[in-house]
């Protein structure tokens, strides 16, 4: 994806998606966040191509996910160690494996996370650093930045008519409306 309209091209959310958002890079990702460093392991792991993986790995360290280094000098052989931006993905993954077991595990999760020292099961939410409190789309909307072009203005502006101007049949509606749609 190539986003075209400098809303889109500035919006996290996009960028984010033109980053890590192909099905494979989010499988590395998270392979990657539980220890896995080197191609073989990637590959065995999720039985992707060879020529699939290499490009993924590829766009993910110029993306600055990765970080390639040499761990044997013959013949060569690198590894991926994630960056701290690539452990900053964490998150997602987090809230992927939460939403999956939520919705899409009707016979249960195979998988949970867990405490490390404790293997006590957990569920994540998002908080705010602040305050602690819980992120809902109940609780926040988005608002222009900084650097918000003239068009996210317009773009937030015309949300913000949107839910103010809903009719009360869209009441659920405007619950989950929080501006992040495109």
């Amino acid at each position: 994806m190539q986003p075209k309209l400098v809303p889109l091209a500035e919006c996290p959310c996009a960028r984010t998606v033109e980053t890590v958002g192909e099905w494979w890079s989010i499988l590395i990702l998270r392979d990657a966040l539980q220890g896995f460093t080197r191609f073989d392991e990637f590959q065995r792991s999720l039985g992707i191509a060879p020529n699939m993986l290499a490009r993924r790995l590829k766009h993910l360290t110029e993306s600055g996910l990765f970080e390639r280094r040499l761990y044997q000098p013959r013949p060569q052989r690198y590894e991926y160690v994630l960056t701290a931006k690539g452990r900053d993905f964490f998150p997602v993954i987090a809230a992927m494996v939460a939403f999956g077991n939520r919705h899409l595990a009707p016979e249960g999760a195979a998988l949970v996370l867990a405490e490390r020292e404790t293997a006590r099961p957990i569920e994540p939410i998002m908080v705010d650093a602040a305050s602690l409190r819980p992120v809902t789309p109940e609780t926040v909307t988005v608002v222009a930045g900084p650097r918000a072009s003239p068009g996210m203005r317009q773009r937030l502006a015309t949300i913000a008519t949107m839910r103010a101007a809903a009719p009360s049949h869209r009441a659920g509606c405007e619950k989950v409306g929080t501006g992040f749609s495109h």
